[in-house]
């Protein structure tokens, strides 16, 4: 199978989209679907096997974990999409030949539920139609409602190539399970065992222990007598004292089970004792598992119904008595309780043991329970025929490979919890009792006379082996087709070109809640079947919790739909709020405002293209007709221009470290921190022009090549608003878009480390001027003086040649600098490094009525301070007042006491 493209042949480059209004705020939803449309149908997110097989580019390949059919986009999809679309469209920009490989996984019984709820709603049964008109309604539904998803992750801009769409029920991905499944058994590695399984009565199926959730709740243990009886039943006076949990499943007990070094029964041994409400009689046993400290050292032994039972009764060669129907009603060796479900049996045999003076106490008794992951049905271990596959030669070698460092995760800790459960690794049982899925490739013979199926007969194979032979009703687990899901989307088993140029894939980006479900079986599948891993690096994001930590669900209301906070904020906002929030190793408590940041910083961007851009000649549309270059040479730059460049280049080498480290959240603030502070809050202010006048092309030329470059760096992290900018800064060709330029690469010879430190100096310089006129509530339209000693002689030279942006950009009238100068008297004083900034504050103020202000509220600070003194010192409140309490006063004292202290300083500053 080949996966389908058109070989050699690129779309048509559609027309460019007109540019959106300049005047006013950032409008998203003007951009987002036009420009989402021009990529998508110009072909931008296509990656072509023989651009690697042939035109020798690197191959950069993200296997998307495929959302189930059945879903809708939750805050979860949007984190982990934002992670792999910068990361495709990060390495897209640097040269490699970017692969997303998106689909879709048929989730086998959340589908089935959903569409049996859809019939029962029509009046329908599963089981009244069949099995082949069931699944037509599935596969209907599935044409109707399926998908809609990978729709909906189209809003937030996913760039994958949805020619490799794939669905885990395709007709390429069934035939990768069914070979998977009939080598693994001619290896040895697939078998048919009875052992006791996972049983959800509701969805009536087996599932994995991974499938289980351990769930704390209040229960209770009853202690029930059972009587000691001779050889022909007769009770002997004695008993033995048994507490369980689980008294519905006392009629399939078959021992009773002691400690061999407990005096307490070390003499009954050997003997028998009568089953409540059943009347069975058993053999009273010793075996050296049984807990002395629980209970009463005494345990009912259910080898059909508990596994450590279970094992206790394959020791001794009890028999295995299976009480439970498959609905979780108990079946006919329940006696007098059969028909009953298994907590309404509960309840009934607890009343007939209360009231035949066999329940000797009721405890209340909080334990973990097995719960379903999918149904939350209590789990009930049960005796069934299934379908294995022996892990443990898979699990070595998967250890192996993140062992000596083939795969790296990040965070590092993930890696001990994988080692964890693949050192302890059990069977995994792959076959289920549903009707949608991958049906087992078994074939049994079938008696034509009797119609009764040959058991031990089957043949294994992809393909029936002609008539007389029936399939296996049972279908695989989900994740033993979405184990295959690097590989066989490719077109494996077939050895096709996407295969050859995409396999091994880069990177995988998931949850830590699918660690052993998905991401450790696909290690597996991928060093079995291909003898390579399937990604080098696993990045396991924070999963999403409400702004109080707790986890989202429908019951507490708490949910944050993406696609809400798209429309409200935009998906620019949405992504770099995730982006931001994305720390390693740290779930993400959000809160919806968090999002408002991120609109923020795009409203940031688009004010800032206005700023310069607006000078530039455009013609009738609005695209820009100047394509201004800069003609300077880097040290002919002024110095402020050189700090920028030097800016840029060391942001451009640390976002490129951090997105290469996985460090999400880093690269995000590193960019930030660049565009806001250093260009739009600095740059901008010190290369505008006098009022009324127009900018030299000089300086608009490098403005344009900066932030150019910025939109560079942000496009994996906010495409929309990007591409849109991206067309206004100067004239393009068609087809020039943003999605297909290089990453940005300023030139290491355009640096200077001096040029940075001394505008540094200056910045520092003007935010103390600044803070200084805060302080004392100064208007910018007010000129100040200031004098500047600086910490040495040469540093103060360099001032000298920088001191026309300290005068401009603080507003000052007289600037005095200098190495060794006196202090000027009533100033306010600033220490920035090595140096020290006064602003002298007469003339600036009235001296007498600032004096006179800072005494009151001086004098009023010290009231309030001598009130919360007296309070700590109160022995009664500090003793009896809760801890919190007590440190917010503390705090308050200290708090108090500095203020207290700048009050004074300011007051000195007055002379």
């Amino acid at each position: 199978m080949e996966i389908p493209r058109d070989r050699g042949a690129q779309p048509a480059i559609p027309e460019t989209p007109a540019p959106a209004s300049a005047d006013g705020p950032y409008e998203p939803e003007a951009v987002e679907a036009t420009w989402y449309r021009y990529w998508e149908d110009g072909g931008f997110f296509h990656a072509e096997p023989d651009a690697v097989l042939e035109g020798g580019k690197k191959p950069f390949v993200i296997p998307m974990p495929p959302p189930n059919v059945t879903g809708r986009l939750h805050m979860g999809h949007a984190l982990q999409d934002t992670v792999q679309d910068l990361l495709v469209r990060f390495k897209r920009m640097q040269g490699f030949e970017a692969l997303w490989i998106p689909g879709m996984d048929h989730a086998g019984i959340a589908t089935q539920n959903v569409v049996e709820r859809q019939l029962k709603k029509d009046g329908v049964r599963r089981k009244e139609i069949g099995r082949e008109a069931f699944l037509e309604h599935v596969w209907a539904w599935k044409e109707e409602y399926g998908g809609i998803i990978l729709r909906q992750k189209r809003r937030l801009g996913d760039s994958c190539d949805w020619r490799y769409e794939r669905f885990t029920m395709d007709e390429g991905l069934s035939r990768a399970v069914q070979e998977v499944f009939v080598r693994l058994h001619e290896q040895g590695l697939v078998y048919r065992g009875e052992y006791l399984v996972n049983w959800d009565p509701d969805n009536q199926t087996v599932i994995s222990n991974e499938e289980v959730d351990n769930v704390e709740r209040p229960g209770h243990l009853w202690t029930v007598r059972y009587p000691v009886v001779d050889a022909d039943g007769t009770e002997t006076g004695e008993h033995v004292d048994i507490a369980t949990t689980r008294p519905e499943t006392i009629p399939a007990d078959t021992a009773v089970a002691v400690h061999p070094e407990d005096e307490r029964f070390r003499h009954l041994v050997g003997k028998t004792v009568r089953v409540p409400a059943v009347g069975r009689i058993v053999p009273i046993i010793a075996d050296e598992t049984i807990r002395l400290d629980f209970g009463t050292g005494a345990l009912k032994v259910t080898p059909g119904h508990d596994e450590t039972d279970y094992a206790i009764g394959q020791r001794h060669g009890l028999e295995t008595v299976s009480l439970m129907n498959l609905d979780g009603t108990l079946n006919e060796h329940g006696g007098p309780y059969a028909d009953m479900d298994r907590f309404d049996a509960r309840k009934r045999i607890v009343a007939d043991l209360e009231a035949s003076g066999q329940l000797v106490k009721t405890e209340d008794y909080p334990h973990t329970v097995p719960v379903s992951s999918r149904s939350k049905a209590v789990i009930e271990p049960l005796l069934s025929p299934q379908w294995y596959v022996a892990m443990q030669p898979l699990a070595d070698r998967a250890l192996a490979v993140v062992n000596d460092g083939t795969i790296t995760f990040h965070p590092a800790r993930w890696a001990n919890e994988y080692r964890r459960w693949l050192e302890d690794i059990r069977d995994w049982p792959i076959s289920r009792q549903l009707w949608w899925g991958h049906r087992i490739p078994v074939w049994y013979p079938v008696d034509p006379a009797t119609g009764e199926r040959d058991e031990a007969g089957f043949v294994v194979s992809v393909d029936s082996p002609g008539p007389g032979y029936v399939q296996d009703e049972d279908v695989l687990d989900t994740w033993f087709s979405s184990w295959l899901w690097p590989f066989a989307t490719l077109g494996w088993p077939e050895k096709t070109d996407a295969l050859r140029a995409f396999y091994p894939g880069s990177v995988l980006v998931s949850g830590y809640d699918i660690l052993f479900f998905w991401i450790a079986r696909m290690i597996m599948a991928g060093t079995h079947f291909l003898d390579a891993v399937p990604y080098t690096d696993v990045f396991i994001t924070g999963m999403i919790k409400d702004k109080q930590g707790r986890w989202m669900s429908k019951s507490l209301g708490n949910g944050i739909d993406p696609l809400d906070m798209i429309e409200t904020y935009g998906a620019d906002a949405v992504r770099y709020t995730l982006a931001v929030l994305c720390a390693q190793g740290q779930d993400i408590k959000l809160d919806p405002g968090k999002f408002e940041g991120g609109r923020n910083f795009a409203n940031k961007l688009w004010n800032a293209a206005r700023v310069f851009g607006r000078f530039v000649a455009r013609d009738d549309a609005g695209r820009p007709t100047e394509d201004l270059r800069r003609e300077r040479s880097f040290d002919e730059l002024e110095l402020a221009e050189r700090w920028l460049l030097t800016r840029l280049r060391d942001t451009v080498e640390a976002v490129t470290a951090a997105l290469d480290a996985y460090r999400i959240s880093e690269a995000a603030h590193l960019a930030y921190d660049f565009v806001w502070r250093d260009f739009c809050d600095w740059y901008l202010e010190v290369s505008k022009a006098p009022h009324g006048e127009t900018p030299s092309k000089e300086t608009l030329a490098l403005s344009t090549e900066v932030f150019e470059q910025i939109l560079q760096l942000l496009h994996p992290f906010m495409p929309f608003v990007t591409e849109e900018l991206w067309w206004t800064v100067r004239p393009r060709q068609p087809g020039d878009a943003l999605i297909a330029a290089d990453w940005p690469a300023p030139p290491a010879s355009e640096t200077d480390a001096d040029a940075a430190a001394t505008f540094g100096t200056v910045q520092d310089l003007v935010t103390a001027v600044r803070q200084v006129r805060a302080q004392y509530n100064v208007p910018p339209s007010q000129d100040v003086r200031a004098l500047v000693v600086a910490g040495d002689a040469a540093t103060a030279a360099a001032l000298n040649d920088a001191r026309g942006y300290v005068e401009r950009l603080a507003g000052l009238s007289d600037l005095t600098l200098g190495a060794d100068l006196p202090k000027p008297a009533a100033s306010a004083a600033v220490v920035v490094g090595a140096h020290v900034v006064y602003v002298p504050l007469e003339g600036m103020i009235d001296l007498d009525v600032e004096r006179q202000r800072l005494t009151k509220e001086i004098e009023a600070k010290r009231g309030f301070l001598g009130g919360v003194e007296k309070k700590l010192q109160n022995q009664a409140f500090v003793s009896r007042a809760p801890d919190a309490v007590v440190a917010k006063e503390r705090q308050k004292a200290d708090d108090a006491k500095a203020e207290i202290a700048a009050l004074e300083a300011n007051l000195a500053d007055l002379g």
